[in-house]
């Protein structure tokens, strides 16, 4: 069994363990990489962007170096291979706790119990729930739903797809350092820098994938390409950019606009001016919209991979 079955049969595992049983309950590995990320920042800390890129290639590196060596370790079998490239897709993604989380602030917003849902929002995004009604906490979700189909979940596949097991612990190594150091608060506007630009390179690929995806899955596919292409330079972000604007012309609905992050107003521009406003039942829609490009993703580089090794074959017997 070569490379590429071992990464087509142990990411489908992965994937079907977090459908089954979500994120590890207690010793999650991504978890233990943010302490390990934090203890090297508090001996690291500058207020200078040559401190914080030695920080990301400490702490990135040191994940991709070990994931190599555990590779390395179990490649002379086939059984342990494929059994790592499970277990490391596994705890890298998180498409189950994704669903989990808002669906739970989906059935606070249906009871009427916005301040039980704004109480959960922060699980799911970095919005100020305070500052949300019932319509805003749904588009926060459903904008949090968009843009976390593509980091916690194709971006990891399509990473995965290309280097293995290090791909996939790089690519949430990279990740996570961007949510912990990467945001422009006083302290991380310059330390985080590295780490912000480094996620935006290796999340190029996972949300153009992911805006593909939910073009072609979603009920309205050329409402979403159209967004797309109209809206999606306009996010701040080079990444959520096209995939909310994407999630937003699938359905139909609009995205952006007044949102709070940390006491920081920020007046972005609407996705879909065309569409409708959110509403509660958008959550249920997002969601489902998420698993199907998360199983369509699943597929998509399973075949990359094997097309990508024919490929090669061929270039070596010509």
């Amino acid at each position: 069994m070569g490379a590429d079955r071992v990464f087509a049969y142990g990411a489908a595992a992965g994937l079907l363990g977090d459908l089954l049983l979500g994120d590890p309950r207690r010793g999650h590995p991504v978890a233990a990489f943010g302490r390990a990320a934090a203890a090297v920042e508090r001996v690291l800390w500058r207020d200078h962007r040559g401190w914080g890129a030695l920080h990301t290639a400490v702490c990135a590196g040191g994940a991709v170096t070990a994931a190599a060596l555990a590779a390395s370790a179990v490649r002379p079998s086939r059984t342990a291979a494929t059994a790592l490239t499970a277990a490391a897709t596994w705890a890298v993604v998180g498409g189950t706790s994704l669903a989990r989380e808002a669906r739970a602030i989906g059935r606070a917003l249906e009871a009427g119990d916005v301040e039980a849902a704004r109480a959960r929002l922060p699980h799911l995004c970095g919005r100020d729930p305070q500052a949300l009604d019932a319509d805003g906490i749904a588009r926060a979700v459903v904008e949090s739903v968009a843009e976390n189909t593509s980091d916690a979940v194709v971006g990891a596949l399509t990473w995965g797809a290309v280097a293995g097991v290090p791909g996939l612990a790089g690519f949430r190594a990279v990740n996570t350092l961007d949510a912990m150091v990467g945001h422009k608060s006083p302290r991380y506007r310059r330390y985080g820098w590295a780490s912000a630009r480094l996620d935006d390179v290796v999340g190029w690929p996972g949300a153009r994938l992911t805006a593909v995806l939910a073009a072609a899955a979603g009920p309205d596919p050329r409402g979403a390409v159209r967004a797309w292409r109209t809206d999606a330079a306009k996010h701040p972000s080079p990444n959520a950019g096209p995939v909310e604007a994407s999630f937003a012309g699938a359905l139909g609905v609009r995205l952006g606009g007044t949102l709070s992050y940390g006491g920081r107003v920020e007046h972005r521009p609407v996705l879909n001016a065309a569409g409708r406003a959110v509403c509660t039942d958008d959550i249920e829609r997002a969601v489902r919209l998420s698993r199907r490009v998360s199983g369509l993703a699943l597929g998509i580089t399973v075949a990359g991979r094997l097309a990508a090794r024919r490929l090669l074959a061929k270039g070596r017997t010509s």
